[in-house]
């Protein structure tokens, strides 16, 4: 049976209790930064209706969707050029947060002379005091340090939480292919890169190894970048999440993500897609999945005083739930569940307790709430990210489902979503947003993100090739 916290005490008076995590920001300056501006329209929005004053954003990039209005906000956009990776722009934005340029702080300067402003900083940046000025939003370093993918067997250990066989080599060849033949299972090995050089992400330091020629190419990418790597046998199954957010008096746990992790077959690299709540794995297994977070955050609180919202990934295989590495912070999956509950400021609660501020809820109250709405409304996004060139223009199309495919939608016709290329940090970004009855519950996205990529490739010239999605062994 799955262990819970105690039940719920009280009904949950939403309102107050998001006036009193607003408080941060009531009447205040404040500078967000760090994200994509297109990233920052709905927190603008939060802002304004918190009763905050005119804030100043500062994004690095410009991102695809709407951007806020400018009557809303000052805008600062930095003049950086795009990256060649994501794990590449993420390490920029955190390195960013602990010694901002100078053309940042003469904005900042400019609009905060009185120094009375407050930071609302991107998850991956550090946490703390930034120019002077309470800066939410971000993670101490010690936080930060647990999402090397190397240690990750070593909290599953101290959670007694079965994960799958692994060794950890140096980043040497002749070591990576003896560990690899030791633990393939027949599908091929995957090998995972350390974080010596900071934070790693978007599946770019993840490679699949079949063959020798994926060997080869693999290594030389790793050890330009890496001292030591995580060797584990390929998990057939479906990508997934469980996440979890840790309060004063407990752990609060959710509902599974799916996580669209799509593969290039000939290359063994991974392409990193969407994320949703569409789909459910069988019962027992949500179960399973849900105790595996609630140990997790009880070892995370008790191991370095943690708060807030993390991920455990893995996979869905045929044996059941796998997890696979560990993400300390408020991740893409939790923004997923918060778009589709836009009634509990999970966000503004994950600002509070980071902060050391009381959260005002109860860990059985605030997992009763967000569960029992997750399930009650779905949501995701497909994406996928193309590093082809850098792009500044926005271009969409309303498209149908048809056949395990994806067409332009005619006149007249009720469309599936809109699709829309677009510029992202490290190129372009293809995005759908579907109708709200496109998918229903119980549905995997993986097949639809499939196609939305080689439409994208056909419609646009995009250069994702061809990608596959994982199988669904579990049934």
């Amino acid at each position: 049976m799955e262990q819970r916290p105690p039940g719920p005490t009280q009904p949950v008076d939403m309102a107050a209790w998001t006036r009193r995590l607003a408080d941060i920001f009531v009447g205040r300056k404040v500078i967000m930064a760090f994200f994509v501006l297109a990233g920052m329209t709905h927190r603008v929005d939060q802002l304004l209706r918190y009763g905050a004053r005119r804030p100043l954003l500062i994004p690095h990039a410009l991102g695809t969707g709407a951007v806020p209005s400018a009557a809303d906000a000052d805008v600062h956009l930095l003049a950086m050029p795009p990256e060649r990776l994501v794990t590449d722009e993420v390490r920029r934005t955190e390195q960013l947060s602990i010694e901002p340029t100078e053309d940042i702080r003469r904005a900042v300067e400019a609009y905060d002379r009185d120094r009375r402003a407050v930071w609302w900083l991107a998850p991956p940046c550090r946490t703390g005091e930034l120019l002077g000025r309470p800066a939410y939003g971000g993670r101490p370093a010690s936080w930060a340090a647990l999402e090397d993918k190397l240690i990750a067997d070593d909290i599953w250990a101290a959670c007694k939480v079965p994960g799958p066989p692994v060794r950890v080599a140096s980043c040497t060849y002749d070591e990576l292919v003896g560990a690899a033949r030791e633990l393939d299972r027949g599908s091929g090995t995957v090998w995972s890169g350390d974080a010596r050089d900071g934070l790693n992400g978007g599946a770019e330091y993840t490679f699949w190894v079949r063959t020798e020629r994926q060997a080869r190419s693999s290594y030389s990418f790793l050890t330009e970048h890496c001292e030591r790597v995580r060797v584990m046998p390929f998990l057939e199954g479906t990508p997934c999440s469980i996440h979890g957010f840790v309060l004063p008096d407990g752990v609060a746990v959710f509902r599974p993500v799916e996580t669209v992790v799509l593969r290039r077959p000939d290359t063994g690299r991974f392409v990193y897609g969407g994320l949703g709540t569409w789909w459910d794995p069988p019962d027992g297994d949500r179960a399973h999945m849900r105790i595996v977070a609630r140990r997790v955050g009880g070892w995370l609180a008790d191991a370095v005083g943690y708060r807030g919202g993390f991920s455990v990934d893995g996979v869905l295989t045929a044996d059941g739930f796998v997890p696979t590495e560990m993400n300390p912070r408020f991740t893409g999956g939790l923004t997923t569940v918060a778009r589709a509950t836009p009634d509990v400021p999970l966000e503004l609660l994950q600002l509070n307790v980071v902060a050391g501020n009381d959260p005002a809820i109860s860990a059985a109250d605030f997992e009763s709430l967000v569960v029992t709405a997750a399930d009650e409304n779905r949501g995701g996004r497909m994406m996928g990210i193309s590093v082809g060139g850098e792009m500044s223009t926005q271009r969409s199309v309303e498209v149908i489902w048809e056949a395990d495919r994806f067409r332009e939608a005619q006149d007249g016709e009720e469309p599936t979503g809109t699709a829309t290329l677009g510029p992202g940090p490290v190129g372009g970004i293809v995005l759908l947003e579907t109708a709200p009855d496109a998918l229903r519950s119980g549905m995997r996205m993986a097949e639809m993100n499939a196609a939305l990529l080689r439409f994208a490739d056909a419609e646009w010239g995009t250069d994702f090739g061809r990608v596959e999605p994982a199988a669904d062994v579990r049934r």
